[in-house]
């Protein structure tokens, strides 16, 4: 207790701490009496319940309560709940990043350890009732008890924290493993976390064994008391599998290794350490303390080893990215001046406009039109969503009720006279300006004088596009990344005479999206395909130099990027590419070339300059025959360090340009909108930790110690 209250004091000095109440309540059915601790630090469900070394403090003096309640016979069973919609999501990850010690850091996992444990030795059982959100240490919580119920309405429970850059270090690790077996403990803790913090639901989390009773969710405390009566009294057995512990753990563990190596490529250490700690928890047995304890020791080394490293220190600038400054776009106008949005048009029938209609439809449950310039195209688009409507409701995402609704919300039209009654309208056509300003020209004709005119161009300028029309002042840049269902990132671009209302209602359309989204200036395709064409340029210009295609896509590999080069190109498509290359290299010639081998790849018809044909990723010699290259070829460290310098060189200069508030929006940016890893921070973080913002600028783009352990 005195190693906690000192934490307490010295490194979490503002936590908001959780409170441990305990009542005694008579379970049903005459079974006998039950001591249950509530989770609750006082606030509603907005401020969701977290463990610091105050609250476990007090959560130690709720576990003295309910032991002596045991000794005396007074009860037959305890449990652990949380407050209305929330049980717990975890550490007090503010402190954490206040850590400068690496005692503190150890004491820290050992302060878990120590309490959740003794709900394991109660000489009593003991019962977690999953009643809401449950992460990371408000998971092994309940791991540490006998057994427990879930509801059918928990939305989000997962162990994220190797997506932060930890190991699940309270239990998850080694408990887990040994519940439900560690194919289901690989992918809760590896798979989940490593893609982008995946979450489980209630019956999920049931279906994997995590959970031995799944409770509907009306009156899910007292049917859980029902339930944990029927255990108690012997009517219920719980019977859980038998687990594999040879070749069925190994076969885990490989799993387990080849998802993190895909993921980050061993740049950062949580996940191997995870799996290091699963593959040894093989021989401990649940709800044995003395077998497991070796595996929580091993946790506790491997909690403070990572909250001592720069990988825990970026995931937690990434996640506060996310969850503060993301909620708060710097620059945005006030939200009162927003606009109603009943009606929403777009222009375009194709894969892009035809996914951003059923977007529309399925956040602002408004009518959405679809218009193109023949009824096929309409057809194939509206098409199209309702195939994806169909799909979610195959995957029972939504019931048929929602589904035929949302058919009815999306319909086609030939005729733009279909845009009078539109709010809000936003074309996806062709990636040329004369076609994008006569589209405009056409929908301004027979809008309101008030609708929104957006554009999700990549790398047009707004300004001209808006430079014919009586109104130019309502047009704005919404600029979505693909696939638009999957990645958060909205660009939302302010031309010159944009003003407060349109940008306001753009915004206040994007939260309705959920949409992450990062006011910008209208410059040369904006942030995320700016940076990405200067990086990719400088790994097309090795090759054209004559670099190995193999030495420049695996230049990066280092970083733990989601991608090589020449994966993101094939993604991102080479015509599209070599456009916006061809966008920016007219606007500044000095730093954006345009590489001839890109065009003939273009020219040819080419997708890649990869192919998987033979089964494993190589160079399309299709490809390399179209290729004319130079006699000055480049090592993978002199690729590596020539695009990372350009790196540098160009986020520079967009700050100082003024194209986003601040070094920290784009981060949010990459991170969003081209999966730029959370363990590196960011971009900016990760070129001053690696010295390339000193060497390059002579200066760096944050404080020191941003994003990385404290000196």
């Amino acid at each position: 207790m005195s190693n906690l209250t000192r934490l307490a004091a010295e490194v979490f000095p503002d936590e908001l701490v959780s409170h441990f109440p305990v009542r005694v309540l008579d379970l049903p059915g005459g079974a006998g009496r039950f001591a249950l601790i509530t989770i609750d630090n006082g606030f509603d469900h907005t401020k969701p319940n977290t463990f610091g070394p105050a609250g476990l403090g007090e959560l130690n003096g709720a576990i003295d309560k309910v032991e002596a309640l045991a000794a005396a016979g007074d009860i037959v069973a305890a449990g652990v709940t949380g407050k209305p919609f929330i049980f717990a999501v975890g550490a007090d990850l503010k402190g954490v990043e206040k850590v400068g010690l690496r005692e503190h850091a150890h004491a820290i996992g050992k302060a878990g350890h120590d309490t959740f444990k003794r709900l394991t030795t109660l000489s009593v059982p003991t019962f977690a009732f999953y009643n809401g959100a449950a992460m990371g240490g408000g998971v092994e919580i309940g791991l540490a008890c006998t057994y427990r119920t879930i509801s059918t309405a928990v939305p989000a429970f997962s162990l994220p924290e190797c997506f932060l850059g930890l190991v699940p270090g309270w239990g998850g690790c080694v408990l887990l493993p040994n519940l439900i077996g560690p194919d289901n403990a690989v992918t809760v803790i590896i798979e989940n976390a490593l893609n982008q913090n995946r979450q489980l639901n209630g019956p999920k989390a049931f279906k994997l064994g995590i959970a031995d009773a799944l409770v509907e969710s009306a009156d899910f405390l007292a049917q859980s008391l029902v339930w944990a009566s029927k255990v108690v009294s012997g009517e219920i057995v719980v019977e859980r599998a038998e687990i594999d512990r040879g070749a069925g753990w190994d076969a885990a563990i490989a799993r387990g290794r080849a998802i993190a190596d895909s993921k980050v490529h061993g740049a950062s250490p949580a996940p191997y350490r995870a799996l290091e700690i699963i593959d040894a928890a093989r021989s401990a047995r649940f709800g044995d303390v003395a077998s497991l304890q070796a595996g929580f020791d091993a946790e506790d080394d491997a909690l403070a080893d990572l909250i001592m490293g720069d990988e825990l220190r970026a995931g937690l600038y990434s996640f506060n990215l996310i969850q503060k400054r993301a909620k708060r776009p710097a620059g945005a106008p006030d939200r009162k001046l927003a606009r109603p949005v009943t009606k929403v048009g777009v222009v375009g029938a194709g894969l892009m406009a035809s996914q951003l209609a059923l977007l529309f439809a399925r956040r602002l449950r408004v009518p959405v039109v679809l218009t193109d310039i023949d009824q096929e195209r309409v057809d194939k688009g509206v098409g199209y969503v309702h195939a994806e409507v169909d799909k979610l409701l195959l995957k029972k995402r939504i019931s048929a009720d929602a589904a035929n609704r949302l058919k009815a919300l999306v319909t086609g039209s030939l005729t733009k006279d279909a845009f009078a009654d539109a709010d809000f309208v936003i074309e996806a056509v062709f990636e040329e300006m004369s076609v994008k300003q006569q589209v405009f020209a056409e929908v301004e004709a027979v809008v309101s004088p008030t609708c929104i005119l957006a554009t999700n161009t990549s790398s047009l300028s707004i300004t001209e596009m808006a430079s014919k029309l009586a109104h130019p002042e309502r047009v704005v840049g919404f600029h979505f990344f693909n696939p638009v269902a999957v990645l958060p990132l909205l660009e939302i671009v302010r031309a010159e005479q944009t003003d407060d209302g349109a940008l306001a209602t753009a915004f206040a359309v994007s939260k309705q999206l959920k949409k992450t989204s990062v006011l910008v200036k209208d410059a040369p395709a904006f942030v995320v395909n700016r940076v990405l064409t200067r990086f990719l340029g400088e790994v097309l210009a090795a090759v054209d130099e004559g670099t190995p295609i193999e030495i420049a896509d695996n230049a990066l590999a280092p970083l733990g990027l989601p991608m090589s080069p020449m994966v993101l190109l094939e993604l991102v498509g080479p015509a599209i590419a070599a456009h916006v290359g061809e966008t920016l290299h007219t606007a500044f010639p000095d730093r954006f070339g345009v590489s001839p081998n890109l065009e003939r790849v273009v020219k040819a018809g080419k997708r890649s300059f990869l192919t998987w044909a033979s089964g494993a990723q190589e160079v399309d010699p299709e490809v390399a025959a179209l290729l004319e290259v130079g006699d000055s070829p480049s090592t993978q460290e002199q690729v590596r360090d020539r695009a990372l310098a350009a790196l540098a060189d160009e986020i520079n200069r967009m700050l100082e340009e003024g194209v986003v508030a601040a070094p920290q929006d784009i981060d949010l940016c990459m991170i969003t909108g081209a999966g730029w890893p959370f363990h590196l921070g960011g971009i900016t973080p990760y070129l001053d930790r690696a010295g390339v913002s000193e060497k390059t600028l002579g200066k760096r783009f944050l404080p020191a110690g941003t994003a990385s352990v404290p000196q």
